[in-house]
């Protein structure tokens, strides 16, 4: 297995704990212990003391059947054996291509996204074709393009929705198209969805892949919509069939995820609704902030996001992103991650899902430096 550095992560683990203004992370202002366990009016004293005394065995291998409920409850027609708990979405994502490709299997993705969605079934030994999302076109996917892409040997189309970096949405006309074309040729679709749920609209409402279609493979975690990134779980739902060979691999990679985590999860889960709408408060809020910013902004520019947490800043100065991105964090101590790990150099992405006060500061430093390099 012989696969590509991942850029965005090999960037954020030289400079994110030394960040002043962390503009570059993905995730909702992260919950303490203590707002997750009170967020129901629970006293915190006593939900640890219920703790204390628990065995710290490993657990439900598949998940908690709470967990498992619960999360199955999130869609409209998976059960909790459509359901397997994983270490975060990444860990979900692994396994799904660990376990369905092969060598001289054809993948498609589309791009950017996160890379592990690209380079790891090309590790596997796929031919992976890119289907590239476009800032002129909204960062959508260009449906004749997956047509045109898809053959004999088309084993996974791969799609993240809502979109990182961009904050695109594809919405259910497109989804139920994808699914068309994946079915024309027996394809799995796998959907990355670990930012479902955070839309700016306040009635969009778009469906999961894994239930919209028959070979649909839904992803996600408890990092980003839940705040809690620090549980390290997520999970796949999708097929039976899908479910049971994933569990086939995982046994040689993940026997359990940790109880403790499945414990706070489920305690999350039970409240969703309350996180769901701290979260878009966070990220309505923000975004707003944001989208002001860039009106006024006259060296920024970029396609303002429908969803998620994230959007990509078009820049006009002579500098490449990772060069720029260096040197405001040296300077300022505003840490953006660079185009050029999408793929897009010009750009940068930033997170606008951080505490408010954070993000205001970190625009006023970048308005500051780009008034500098002028």
């Amino acid at each position: 297995m012989d696969v590509k550095t991942f850029a965005v992560e090999e960037w954020m683990n030289k400079y994110e704990m030394e960040a002043v203004y962390n503009v570059a992370e993905t995730c909702v202002d992260a919950f303490t212990l203590e707002e997750l366990i009170s967020i129901d009016g629970t006293d915190p004293d006593e939900f640890f003391r219920s703790l204390c005394g628990r065995k710290l065995t490993y657990g439900y291998i598949e998940g908690s059947p709470e967990f498992r409920e619960l999360v199955a409850g999130l869609y409209s027609s998976m059960t909790a054996e459509n359901v397997l708990m994983m270490n975060g979405a990444i860990g979900a994502n692994f396994l799904v291509f660990y376990s369905l490709v092969k060598p001289g299997d054809h993948v498609i993705s589309v791009h950017p996204t996160y890379q592990q969605l690209y380079s790891v079934p090309e590790s596997f030994g796929a031919r992976v074709d890119l289907l590239r999302l476009k800032p002129e076109n909204k960062f959508l996917p260009d449906l004749d393009e997956l047509r045109s892409l898809i053959n004999e040997k088309t084993k996974l189309i791969v799609i993240n929705n809502p979109n990182n970096p961009s904050g695109a949405l594809m919405g259910k006309d497109t989804l139920e198209e994808i699914a068309e074309i994946a079915r024309s040729c027996g394809a799995y679709v796998l959907s990355d969805e670990v930012y479902r749920g955070l839309w700016q609209e306040e009635y969009v409402s778009v469906p999961s892949m894994a239930d919209l279609y028959e070979k649909g493979i839904s992803t996600s975690s408890m990092s980003k919509v839940f705040s809690l990134a620090g549980l390290r779980l997520g999970w796949i739902a999708g097929p039976r069939e899908v479910i049971a060979e994933c569990m086939r691999h995982r046994d040689y990679t993940t026997i359990s995820c940790g109880m403790l985590d499945d414990i706070f999860a489920v305690h999350a889960l039970k409240n969703y609704e309350r996180v769901l709408e701290r979260s878009r408060r966070i990220i309505r809020d923000n975004l707003a902030i944001l989208d002001a910013w860039v009106r006024q902004e006259p060296g920024i520019s970029y396609v303002k996001p429908r969803a998620g947490t994230t959007a990509m800043l078009k820049y006009d100065l002579p500098l490449s992103s990772e060069e720029f991105c260096r040197r405001l964090f040296k300077s300022t101590g505003v840490f953006l991650v660079p185009g050029s790990c999408f793929d897009m150099d010009g750009y940068v992405r930033i997170g606008y899902a951080c505490g408010t006060e954070i993000l205001r500061q970190a625009l006023q430093k970048i308005s500051e430096f780009i008034q500098e390099k002028r």
